[in-house]
């Protein structure tokens, strides 16, 4: 099942995607794809619906239709650093001894699709394909061996960052990483059933149509249920919050020289089975 949420941004409505490419409205059962909506016994009554009967929305997404980010009203957005080993590797950083923690402010947060801006002053922005993890059913102290229970879903996610703001103006990594828009999610929240295998997924991006990132998912360092497990042992986990993993090499801070986003450019990215999003740069 593949959930999402369309309409204009701040007015989206919650839908699902049918087997014909389709959005079929889902306001009538739901209220958003956020919170309890997104709990196993939601997501089973969703499951169960006879989906022909469901409105279908006008438009083909991500064409004539926006889609706004597959999960509303997101309480944390939680990230993973260095959890590729060859991506730590191109950034000159050892592989942790435990996972590099940041978070994403929610305000970063934009469609799969909408414009990512530039911050002013900025001379540093890159790009970063990652798996998304949504929380389905919230927790603290998880059991590694029950972590899978409470996910939702994955995602998508475009963890946009200025490496300046990031490494070189000194504190935590927060305010590089947390500008506005630097958090596009989606295009839509995948159910664990339709997904399979989550640790071989291929991964990729492309800006202006050069390939600048090839990756999967196996290569992950700690993966998904111990990175649930682990986080809950700081924070209670809730419905909807969302855990981006970490990103394969290719970003721009490791090329040599290196690339940054400068303004116009079109980036493109998707993961298997998870969809494709594409943001144009725009400066501030």
């Amino acid at each position: 099942m593949k959930l999402l949420r369309y309409g204009a941004p701040g007015e989206e409505k919650p839908g699902l995607l049918d087997s014909d490419n389709q959005v079929r409205d889902l306001s009538s059962i739901v209220s958003d794809i956020a919170g309890d909506a997104l709990g196993p016994e939601s997501l089973q009554r969703l499951q169960a619906l006879e989906i022909s009967t469901l409105p279908v929305v006008a438009g083909t997404p991500q064409e004539d239709l926006r889609l706004g980010p597959c999960v509303g009203a997101i309480g944390k957005f939680i990230c993973i650093g260095l959890n590729y080993a060859d991506h730590a590797a191109e950034s000159g950083m050892d592989v942790p001894p435990e996972p590099v923690v940041f978070n994403k402010w929610t305000s970063a947060i934009v469609g799969p699709d909408d414009d990512v801006m530039i911050p002013r002053g900025s001379e540093k922005t890159d790009w970063e394909v990652e798996l998304g993890v949504v929380i389905g059913k919230g927790g603290a102290y998880i059991d590694e061996a029950d972590a899978m229970s409470h996910v939702a879903g994955f995602c998508v996610v475009n963890d946009v960052s200025e490496r300046e703001y990031q490494i070189e103006r000194s504190g935590t990594w927060d305010k590089g990483k947390g500008c506005d828009t630097f958090g596009p999610t989606g295009p839509w929240l995948v159910t664990p059933d339709e997904v399979g295998d989550y640790d071989d997924l291929g991964m990729w991006l492309e800006v202006d149509g050069t390939r600048r990132q090839t990756g999967s998912t196996k290569t992950m360092v700690y993966r998904v249920p111990f990175l649930i497990s682990y986080l809950s042992r700081f924070m209670s986990l809730q419905s909807g919050d969302v855990i981006s993993t970490g990103t394969p090499p290719g970003v721009g801070m490791g090329h040599k020289p290196p690339v940054y986003l400068k303004g116009g450019e079109v980036m493109k990215l998707g993961i298997d089975k998870l969809g494709v999003q594409t943001q144009k740069v725009v400066r501030a």
